[in-house]
């Protein structure tokens, strides 16, 4: 895409037969194409990468699918959960919401329940992984979910993670303040041996499944589809913020915010497509609300303003 045509949609490099020779400079941006070849590589002509109408059709009934498992699920939940919301007798500020809720007032029946449900809850991430695997290559490395750079993901990771979430607190009391965010209870799980790793795992999963699927495959599905880096961009940005709504007004606007700086580091020089650090960012975000939740008197809470 980006990597391949200039700004007037001419190819970059000449043709050699079916093979065109690129300057050296760009095989480190043709490495995430999946059918790129850099040095000993073969490098698609345009005319092979365009897919035909019923390929088109194809890949949207997969996204589509993907989504309908996954993430829009919870969109489409979330935007019926607002609604309601906002037509309640209650306003907005004096509602609430619970994340990892018990399930049973058996402990070790609870547990079983919260394992199953982060388990299941990774399936579309196999499934978009799988499906992605079709291509002939390891779809884990397309999408840079593999430890090939742990050092300079896990930094980068730490770096996101600070600049969504230091703002993102601020945000939340900004929008507690004004009536547009309710009241989130990040934990209200019971105090177990278990509460801790289980919240540790959720916010793994959550990592996993949101950066994987609203980043790394649907910006390759949607590349596929000859989406340019703007409207995929705005495509995951609001879907990060769609299934956000429950929480209010307040999360939604902050996930889009996140989701526009998330996909647009993954699709620059910096984040070379690499999902890994958006999902090293994502679960320490997650790890903080969770567990800091979780170990926080609630005394010192209330005092913070978070119940």
């Amino acid at each position: 895409m980006e990597s391949r045509y200039d700004h007037a949609n001419e190819p970059v490099g000449r043709p050699l037969g079916r093979v065109w020779t690129v300057p050296r400079g760009l095989c480190e941006d043709l490495r995430h194409e999946p059918t790129a070849r850099c040095y000993n590589r073969r490098v698609p002509t345009p005319s092979e990468t365009s897919p035909t109408r019923s390929e088109r059709r194809r890949i949207g009934a997969e996204i589509w699918i993907v989504l309908g498992l996954s993430l829009g699920q919870s969109a489409l939940y979330a935007i019926v959960n607002i609604v309601a919301r906002l037509t309640a007798d209650t306003a907005l500020r004096d509602q609430s919401a619970s994340l990892n809720v018990s399930r049973s007032e058996r402990p070790y029946l609870d547990l079983t329940y919260q394992l199953l449900g982060i388990a299941f809850a990774l399936v579309p991430v196999a499934l978009a992984l799988y499906l992605l695997s079709a291509r002939g290559r390891s779809a884990v490395r397309a999408i840079g979910l593999d430890g090939a750079r742990p050092l300079r993901d896990t930094g980068w990771g730490f770096a996101l993670a600070a600049a969504i979430g230091i703002p993102g607190l601020a945000f939340y009391a900004l929008g507690r303040a004004v009536g547009i965010t309710v009241e989130v209870q990040a934990s209200a799980l019971g105090a177990e041996w278990w509460t801790v790793p289980v919240l540790l795992l959720a916010a793994l999963k959550n990592g996993l499944l949101e950066e994987v699927v609203a980043v790394g495959y649907l910006f390759e599905r949607t590349r596929d589809l000859g989406w340019n880096r703007l409207k995929f961009i705005v495509a995951s940005s609001l879907l990060r913020g769609s299934y956000h709504l429950y929480q209010g007004i307040g999360p939604f606007i902050g996930n889009v915010v996140m989701g526009v700086v998330f996909s647009w580091w993954y699709t620059s020089r910096w984040g070379k497509h690499r999902v890994m650090p958006l999902v090293i960012a994502h679960t320490l975000l997650d790890v903080v609300a969770f567990v800091g939740y979780a170990l926080v008197p609630p005394e010192w809470r209330a005092a913070l303003g978070i119940v």
